[in-house]
């Protein structure tokens, strides 16, 4: 039991470390990594047309230390395809009971596609109408407002591994995939292979969960390279690769404040868990989450949000 505590903490800390480290600006040394840093924010802005979401009453102020939520979308894109949401992770940060809760949601969910007017899985939607129809799904599917997203370019990330001069893994059986042998044991990858290893799935007995493991690995590698830029020599190259493949509709502003008025939220991080059954309509496989289940997670993240109104 203790070592699947330790497990699911590390797990924590491997997304919220990602976060802090993209996206914070966590170690700045000097004005050249600040210039850099800013520049690599202003590269990653990319608004969404609403100011603010519709199950807000009040919008939110930073400063005031507003209960926020975040949408982590990992995307697979390609050239000359938009692509799927890969992962949609939703992290609800309140910085005045200094906690995180987060909730992953398996891409197969069924559910409404806003602006769409039909149900199919939820990761569909990214590929329907980008990350402004992604934010009004989840929205809508878990009952809260989505404050601010953060979208990752699976597909490029093989830059960011490269930046920091690629990554030691440790792989727990061997497999090959896409022509690269992957043997048990610590290998070493370089951005290509990471993107290989962090793909494969079917070969993998526990299927979906067994490659979030690996790009889980992949991203803890990254950081522990990356975490003090001071020590890259590289490290232009690094945020350059970063502000290619994330884009947020965070200003550089906001980052500064969520660092300094919300980074306490680290002190206490809850991983929330989505119940739901598989089944085969039409012949496609789903996840139907019950809506009582759905409800009751709504609730418990509302009331982390401190939302206590019903809109």
């Amino acid at each position: 039991m203790r070592a699947k505590r330790r497990k699911k903490k590390k797990w924590l800390w491997i997304i919220t470390s990602l976060l802090a480290l993209f996206l914070l600006g966590v170690g700045v040394y000097g004005y050249s990594v600040y210039h850099h840093l800013k520049k690599t924010a202003d590269r990653m802005h990319e608004p969404i047309h609403r100011m603010t979401s519709e199950k807000r009453k009040q919008p939110v102020s930073l400063k005031k230390q507003t209960p926020i939520s975040i949408l982590l979308i990992g995307v697979d894109e390609r050239k000359g395809d938009r692509g799927r949401a890969d992962s949609l992770i939703v992290l609800t940060v309140n910085p005045n009971k200094k906690s995180v809760e987060m909730v992953s949601i398996p891409r197969d969910t069924r559910t409404e596609i806003v602006g769409k007017g039909k149900e199919d899985k939820i990761n569909h939607s990214y590929a329907f109408g980008g990350v402004e129809m992604t934010v009004a799904t989840v929205e809508k599917f878990l009952d809260i407002p989505i404050d601010y997203y953060i979208k990752v370019n699976m597909e490029s990330f093989k830059d960011i591994v490269d930046a920091v001069g690629g990554v030691t893994v440790n792989n727990p059986f061997a497999f090959t995939y896409d022509g690269v042998t992957f043997p048990k044991g610590e290998i070493k990858l370089d951005g290509e292979k990471a993107l290989k290893y962090s793909r494969m799935r079917y070969e993998d007995p526990r299927g979906d969960f067994g490659r979030q493991d690996r790009q889980k690995q992949i991203i803890e590698a990254v950081i522990n390279k990356g975490a003090s830029f001071s020590s890259l020599a590289n490290y232009d190259e690094l945020l350059a690769a970063i502000g290619k493949n994330i884009k947020t509709n965070l200003t550089f502003e906001q980052m500064k404040d969520i660092q300094a008025n919300y980074k306490e939220a680290r002190q206490h991080i809850e991983q929330l868990h989505i119940k739901g059954n598989s089944q085969t309509i039409n012949g496609v496989s789903y996840i139907i989450v019950p809506k009582q289940e759905r409800i009751t997670l709504s609730n418990k993240l509302r009331e982390h949000l401190e939302i206590k109104d019903t809109p």
